[in-house]
């Protein structure tokens, strides 16, 4: 969706880590959790904190509409 700093490159195949945010603590509940697969990639990314997340595995609902990420400061 052409968000800068979010590359994306695998198309949200989780397959690269390439769109690693953090999720605001107050979303976190609401986001889901994260699947092996994603905890895998997320091993691939700088600065992984426990609210790291990849963009691409969060599944947009209307219940997130508002939600809060900022993302890491290598991809600034």
């Amino acid at each position: 969706n052409n968000v800068p700093g979010i590359d994306a490159d695998c198309g949200g195949a989780c397959a690269c880590a390439t769109c690693h945010v953090y999720v605001d603590a107050a979303w976190l509940g609401k986001t889901g959790e994260k699947t092996a697969m994603e905890e895998s990639m997320l091993d691939f990314a700088e600065g992984v904190e426990p609210n790291s997340r990849l963009s691409c595995q969060i599944k947009v609902s209307d219940a997130l509409d508002g939600l809060v990420v900022r993302l890491p400061e290598s991809q600034h």
